[in-house]
């Protein structure tokens, strides 16, 4: 049976713009939160919600931009915003007192504008697999606390991204995206390999030197 709505992703670097039809109910809302969910992994400056197509099966169910939106302002600190709404929609969005909040902009365009305006600083490298994997995430890491003023946080910063980086090189192998986010009072880091395979739990001694993550 086919599913009664679709949420086409369309990257347009720095942001992604979510085109979302059919019929909106607390069944297809499932399906929106998982294609909202992957794209904020991929950290856009912005995540634009374009709902021209959509129809409102279910008030309640509009719930799940708001919850995206939530989760998008603690990590990976980037902003939703909802555009070109059909006039029912619209309606319904100003209704429904979770997405009150929520900004919503009559166009995709005017949307990724100010989207972008109110986007956090954030620094950005792509790293490959090798020895000097962790000494480039360094690097960023110095780069980054001298432009956004944090001395104090070199030695922190640099000792969690070599971790982080140690541990794509050493076990998943693959390029990583490395990403630092500014957002006060808060220095977002993040270390996103491109391994699909699940991850399996060890059980290291009490002497081992790893594993223990």
């Amino acid at each position: 049976m086919p599913s009664r709505i679709t949420c086409q992703v369309h990257d347009e670097p720095p942001v992604t713009v979510v085109r979302v039809a059919g019929s909106l109910d607390l069944t297809t809302t499932r399906q929106v939160h998982r294609v909202l969910q992957r794209c904020l992994t991929a950290q856009p400056d912005a995540l634009i919600v374009d709902l021209a197509g959509l129809r409102i099966a279910d008030p309640l169910a509009l719930s799940v931009f708001a919850a995206a939106a939530r989760q998008a302002a603690e990590w990976p600190a980037v902003p939703v915003v909802l555009c070109d709404p059909p006039t029912e929609t619209a309606q319904r969005l100003t209704e429904t007192t979770a997405c009150r909040t929520l900004p919503v902009h009559r166009n995709c365009a005017e949307a990724t504008r100010l989207a972008r305006r109110s986007a956090a600083p954030r620094m950005w490298a792509r790293l490959e697999p090798v020895a000097g994997a962790c000494r480039r995430a360094r690097e960023l890491a110095a780069q980054a606390c001298e432009r956004w003023n944090l001395p104090d946080l070199v030695g922190p910063v640099s000792l969690v991204l070599t971790e982080l980086v140690g541990n794509v090189v050493r076990h998943a192998g693959t390029p990583m995206d490395v990403t630092l986010t500014l957002r006060p009072p808060y220095l977002h880091l993040a270390v996103a390999d491109r391994c699909g395979t699940a991850v399996r739990p060890r059980t290291p001694g009490s002497h081992a030197e790893g594993d223990a993550g």
